[in-house]
């Protein structure tokens, strides 16, 4: 299907960005507007030739559907494009003077210039079954006044709302979830059921019906200790914003819509919905993360113990080889430890890499020969990676520019160390560790611990495969083809 933007340079409106855009944030709230009506909602746009093209479309959520397939793209007949032209060029609302018949029911009509600025740029039409009008006959007084009053805002250009939340954001309230209808004094006028559940999930019992909804709202939320700061002005309805009530009971979304006509307020709407267990999967999402933050923060600490212990250890021994070998011992486990604090720092399990990598491999170069000076460069992104992952692969690459530093310049005390990292699709990635070094020897093993330690993480906890080559330059080359994310991350 065309977007809308499409579709009015299709017929080559005579509208203006500022006026496309003004459609634009219509279409994104205008569901308030349809449910209110209990009718379809038809966005249409008059083209050069005079004819009226569909390019939007919203269908009630309060009521039957109109419209079975869609009407986007379509054209208006010639009697509706005439009616419609008729409320562009009044500039007022009006409604289709006789009925229409869609199968078994009749079909009414109101038709809504929309307004931007000083000029009407598109019709709203608001298309009623008299199917729904039965079915919702106990509710049609007080929607049929919000529909009017949002109507006639629609076509003085003050609906929709300049601050309105867009319709994506999390737990907005909508007009099937509840709706209220309060006078200009904040008194409650009607209510519908589900409104009615709402605060009854918050702990209040009573009639809504007479009572002031600011002080009732006010009343619920004394016990609680953080208030949202807009909650009273859209209690009363003066502003057109979203709050919440929270109580000990519940929490639900309020939402208000200011009414006003010819200038003087008509009260507001007010939505709401209960959202008590959106907000407490949400709370427990947060608890689970800050645990989980937690966890990773205490293993880092413990690691960074068990890191110190094997440095004093290394310390006292006067035998060369136990010294050397608590040495990589300890410079190992405060590689993972510096993954770990990474994911402290996390709401979710995984490692922006490269924000770590140069202290990493720096360090690995210093601590493998305090007297070389031997630099280290990356080159690439490894942009983030699984938490499993990112252990496995620090403790590698850690290995591989430690082995590279201390075996490479065994006999020179300068020389480079470079990291090149290509990420590629489905999470994969290839990682050269080159160094200009002497080489690997034609003849040597590559069978010592370090060599063991580095096969068997790149094999099992990376599912890829490492190969040393000798460079004809000089120095070695060792490539790792390895996963650093699981599929569908």
């Amino acid at each position: 299907m065309s977007s809308l933007n499409d579709l009015v340079t299709s017929v080559g409106a005579n509208l203006e960005p500022d006026d496309i855009n003004r459609l634009h944030v219509l279409v994104s709230d205008w569901q308030v507007l349809a449910d209110f009506a209990l009718a379809d909602a038809v966005l249409w746009v008059r083209g050069k030739d005079g004819r009226f093209l569909a390019v939007a479309q919203c269908r009630p959520g309060t009521g039957a559907t109109i419209h079975l397939d869609d009407v986007v793209g379509l054209y208006a007949s010639p009697m509706r494009a005439s009616q419609l032209a008729q409320a562009i060029d009044d500039g007022e609302v009006h409604y289709a003077p006789d009925m229409r018949w869609a199968g078994s029911y009749s079909v009414s009509e109101m038709h809504v210039p929309v307004r931007v600025r000083d000029r009407v740029v598109a019709v709203v039409s608001l298309e009623t079954s008299s199917q729904s009008l039965r079915r919702n006959s106990d509710s049609l007084g007080w929607f049929e006044e919000i529909t009017n009053a949002l109507a006639a805002m629609l076509a003085a250009g003050r609906y929709p709302y300049e601050s309105a939340p867009t319709s994506s954001s999390h737990g907005i309230p909508r007009v099937s979830d509840g709706a209220i209808y309060i006078d200009n004094d904040g008194v409650v006028q009607s209510v519908t059921p589900n409104a009615r559940s709402c605060f009854r999930r918050l702990g209040f019992k009573q009639s809504l019906e007479g009572r002031v909804l600011a002080e009732i709202v006010s009343d619920l939320v004394a016990t609680v200790d953080h208030v949202d700061e807009t909650l009273a002005v859209v209690a009363m309805g003066r502003g057109a914003w979203i709050s919440e009530v929270e109580s000990a009971s519940g929490t639900v979304s309020l939402r208000a819509l200011p009414l006003t006509v010819d200038d003087e307020r008509r009260g507001a709407a007010l939505l709401c919905r209960d959202v008590s267990e959106m907000r407490r999967k949400e709370r427990e999402l947060l608890s689970k993360d800050a645990t989980i933050r937690e966890i990773h923060h205490r293993v880092k600490n413990n690691l960074q113990t068990v890191s110190a212990l094997l440095r004093m250890q290394a310390r006292r021994s006067d035998i060369p080889e136990v010294k050397a070998a608590l040495g990589e011992a300890e410079r190992r486990v405060a590689t993972i430890a510096q993954v770990h604090q990474e994911l402290s720092q996390n709401i979710d399990e995984t490692v922006d890499f490269d924000s770590m990598m140069s202290r990493l491999i720096r360090m690995a170069a210093a601590t493998a020969s305090p007297d070389q000076r031997v630099k280290t460069r990356i080159e690439g992104s490894f942009g983030r990676v699984d938490a499993d992952a990112a252990s496995a692969l620090a403790v590698v690459l850690a290995e591989l520019v430690t082995n590279a530093v201390e075996h490479g310049f065994e006999h020179r005390n300068s020389g480079e160390v470079l990291v090149i990292a290509a990420r590629e699709e489905g999470g994969a990635a290839t990682i050269h560790v080159i160094d200009d070094g002497e080489g690997i020897a034609p003849d040597r093993a590559l069978s010592g611990l370090g060599t063991q330690i580095v096969r068997t993480l790149v094999s099992s906890e990376l599912q890829g495969t490492i190969e040393w080559t000798r460079r004809e330059e000089g120095g070695t080359d060792v490539v790792i083809h390895a996963r650093l994310q699981s599929y569908g991350s």
